[in-house]
C-alpha cells in the first residue's frame, strides 16, 4: 500500500476500535434478548426470529467485521476493496433472505416502520458498503466516509432493531399478565 493510503487508514483505527468493540457487546446482549423472548408465555417460532432476531446480530457481526477489515494491514486497497464489496453484496443477498422469511412468518405482522429498519435501512447501507468499496481507489477519502458510515449505520440499525424487539416483549408481556389475548 502506498504511504499515503497507510497513513489515510491510520487515522481511521480509533473510530474501528469503537465500532467494533462496541458490536461485539451488543451481540453478547442481543443473546440476552433472546432469552427473554424464550420465557414468554406465548415465544415466538423459528421463522420469526430468524426473520427479526437474527438479522439484528448479523447486522452487528458485520459492523464487527468491517470494523475489522478496515483494521487489518493490508499490502494494498485492492484485497481490503474486494473484500468489503463481497461484505456488501453478501448482505444485499442476505437482506432478501431476511425479506423472504419476514413475510413468510406469521407470529407477527411487520409495519411499515419494520419494513424500513429491517429490509430497506439495512439493503441500502450493505450496498452503499459495495459501492464505496469499488470506489475505494478512485476516491479514497470520500469512499473511506462511506465505509465509515455503512459500519456506524450497521451498528445503529441493529441497535434500533434490539430495542424494538425488547419493547415488544415489554408490550406482549403487559398484555400477558393483564390477561388480554395480544
Amino acid at each position: 500500500m502506498n504511504e499515503l493510503g497507510s497513513t489515510v487508514l491510520s487515522a481511521w483505527q480509533s473510530f474501528y476500535v469503537i465500532v467494533g468493540s462496541s458490536a461485539a457487546a451488543l451481540i453478547g446482549m442481543q443473546f440476552i434478548v433472546v432469552t427473554l423472548l424464550a420465557n414468554q408465555r406465548r415465544p415466538p417460532t423459528e421463522e420469526t426470529v430468524s426473520a427479526f432476531g437474527t438479522p439484528t446480530v448479523v447486522h452487528l457481526a458485520s459492523a464487527l467485521l468491517v470494523s475489522s477489515i478496515m483494521s487489518l494491514p493490508w499490502p494494498s486497497l485492492f484485497p481490503m476493496t474486494i473484500t468489503l464489496a463481497l461484505c456488501g453484496l453478501s448482505g444485499v443477498g442476505y437482506g432478501v433472505v431476511v425479506i423472504r422469511r419476514a413475510r413468510r412468518q406469521t407470529y407477527y405482522q411487520p409495519e411499515r416502520a419494520d419494513w424500513l429498519w429491517y429490509a430497506l435501512f439495512p439493503c441500502s447501507t450493505y450496498a452503499a458498503l459495495m459501492v464505496a468499496a469499488l470506489l475505494l481507489r478512485a476516491t479514497c477519502l470520500i469512499s473511506l466516509f462511506a465505509i465509515a458510515a455503512a459500519a456506524l449505520g450497521l451498528l445503529l440499525i441493529a441497535i434500533h432493531n434490539a430495542w424494538d424487539t425488547v419493547t415488544h416483549i415489554v408490550v406482549v408481556r403487559l398484555h400477558e399478565d393483564a390477561g388480554d389475548p395480544e
